[in-house]
């Protein structure tokens, strides 16, 4: 059950038309109140023809006009609105039933709290089988205004309490991380415009869209403008960028102006300061030893960046940050993977939105590996081939995994599910990509003495899962994968072993398809020379003895030094 309480205003008449009209397309059917305010005392217009819509808006807002007689400022916005609406498999609610579920939620918003005799007059009207439209004049009999902060959260429990006594849908609990659903005028203006979105929906898409392309807010903002989108910044007298509002090409006002959305309300994690934090972010300095040579695509960057993410979850913002760096690194993924990847990964983009978000504040700079990996796939001009993009894939499909592990520990019932859609999308299209490569795997049989060898390798590196494995139709191509590695000088059991440490296999669908992934990213590093690496070592280490040892004097100081901080005497 949903209540969507709505922006106040101050025209009662004009609810109350609407509500007992016909509706927009004929489809109110016998309009009547089942519920009110103690001292309603009115006939309903939906079942009296001698009672009138005016009658009956003025005899709401007679606080209203009391106590704007009486003081100077008038109340201009004390209309207040809710639909409240079961889900479509609900059973059919009677009057009554519809009758109490209001009082629950008038009681629960403050508009009418128990037991308050001078409490605010409201009226529930039914015009459909499976909602109600609860309508109330925001100012209280004894002229104050009621206290509604907070009010939707409270009307949300309300609405959860209601689901389990009468039986219907459960829904999840609200956390204040969702985005603002569309407005009737918005849903409608698309509609007429021929829109398959709303102009705020339709924003979202494309900012999200450019976050993967964008080292700053004012690069992500010159990428919006130079796709066509409206931008208007919000700059102090110093220049520096304060805030900002998009519009979508098209969506003018009555006027034939550009209408603009700021950012925070098309959707909470797209104020000036969360890009910011997304953004801007340093790398962290790197250890010497820990560089590597960058000789790899980025799809392989990618999912070297993703083998670090299941580490990163023990610290919730540290957790929170890898996984809205993950959100961008699948975006960016559905920008350049082949074109008849695209619909499913832009789903599963979609999908994973509001994974991307929660109550628990993101340590950004720690997802900035990741970050750079969805940047560098973003601004790539090359495709993946086929093993690259099924590794990534498979890669993508775990993390996801995690992520959703992650939420559901944490209590985040609409990230979690989230992360489930996406998962769904993500592993159709996984399948898919690695379809063909286990294909070419396949005919490429090995010989019947090496298959015996890699069986065994199998059973010692990963006795729990061995039986599943080799039973996988994919086992065949897996094992075509392991010699080639030990034909590169890699040992295939050693390989098994850290694939299955990178990714837990007894919940894996078809562990071979895992491993076959895993074991391919792996193997296409050169085996490490253990002698020529301790060689190295060593001549580091003597290097630094000697240094230490043999210090050498210190230079003089260069003039722009002596400019800056003078000659010490």
């Amino acid at each position: 059950m949903i209540a969507a309480i709505k922006p106040t205003g101050a025209n009662t008449r004009g609810l109350l038309a609407y509500l007992y009209g016909p509706g927009r397309h004929d489809e109110h059917l016998d309009p009547h109140i089942v519920a009110g305010f103690a001292m309603l005392g009115m006939p309903d217009p939906g079942r009296n023809p001698d009672a009138t819509l005016t009658q009956l808006a003025r005899h709401l807002d007679e606080p209203v006009r009391l106590r704007n007689s009486e003081f100077g400022k008038k109340v201009t916005d004390h209309v207040w609105h809710c639909p409240v609406r079961a889900a479509p498999e609900d059973r059919r609610l009677s009057d009554t039933e519809w009758a109490d579920i209001a009082q629950r939620i008038v009681e629960a918003a403050g508009i009418a709290p128990p037991g308050d005799d001078l409490a605010c007059r409201w009226i529930a009207v039914r015009h459909a089988d499976d909602h109600i439209h609860i309508l109330a004049t925001t100012v209280r009999e004894d002229g104050r205004r009621p206290k509604l902060h907070d009010s939707g959260i409270r009307v949300g429990d309300a609405c959860r309490q209601v689901e389990k006594d009468y039986g219907l849908r459960q829904l999840k609990k609200g956390d204040r991380t969702a985005g603002r659903r569309p407005t009737q005028a918005e849903m409608h203006k698309a509609e007429r415009l021929g829109w398959e979105q709303t102009s705020r929906d339709w924003l979202q898409d494309r900012i999200r869209a450019a976050i993967p392309h964008a080292g700053s807010a004012d690069e992500l903002l010159a990428y919006l403008e130079a796709d066509g989108i409206a931008v208007k910044p919000r700059r102090g007298p110093s220049g520096d960028l304060l805030g900002y509002a998009v519009g979508r090409p098209g969506d003018l006002n009555k006027d034939g102006e550009q209408i603009f959305h700021p950012g925070g309300k098309i959707v909470p994690d797209l104020t000036l300061p969360r890009l910011k934090a997304r953004l801007e972010t340093t790398a962290p300095e790197e250890h010497p030893t820990a560089r590597r040579e960058r000789r790899t695509t980025p799809w392989h960057q990618a999912t070297d960046a993703l083998d670090i993410l299941h580490a990163g979850m023990a610290d919730d913002s540290h957790a929170q940050a890898h996984i809205t760096a993950l959100g961008e690194l699948i975006e960016a993924t559905a920008q350049n993977a082949p074109a008849h990847f695209h619909a499913e990964l832009r789903a599963a983009s979609r999908a994973f939105v509001r994974a991307q978000r929660s109550q628990i504040r993101a340590e950004n700079e720690v997802a900035h590996t990741l970050r750079t990996a969805a940047r560098d796939i973003a601004h790539t001009a090359t495709g993946p081939d086929g093993s690259a993009l099924a590794t990534l894939l498979g890669a993508l499909v775990w993390a996801t995994v995690v992520a959703a592990r992650w939420h559901e520990a944490k209590n985040h019932a609409h990230q979690a599910e989230a992360a489930r859609q996406t998962l769904h999308h993500l592993q159709t299209v996984a399948d898919r990509a690695l379809t063909p490569v286990i294909e070419s795997l396949v005919t490429r049989h090995s010989n019947d003495q090496a298959r015996r060898s890699l069986v065994r390798d199998v059973r010692a590196a990963i006795p729990e899962s061995a039986d599943r494995i080799l039973t996988d139709p994919a086992w065949p191509a897996l094992a075509t994968v392991l010699a080639d590695a030990e034909a590169g000088g890699h040992t295939p059991h050693q390989l098994l072993k850290e694939a299955a440490a990178q990714r837990e296999l007894h919940t894996a669908r078809q562990p071979a398809r895992v491993l076959i992934t895993r074991i391919q990213h792996t193997s296409r590093n050169p085996v490490p020379n253990r002698r020529a690496e301790a060689a190295r070592r060593r001549s580091t280490m003597t290097s630094s003895v000697l240094a230490h040892l043999n210090p050498q004097p210190a230079a003089a100081p260069t003039a722009t030094a002596e400019r800056q901080f003078g000659r010490r005497r």
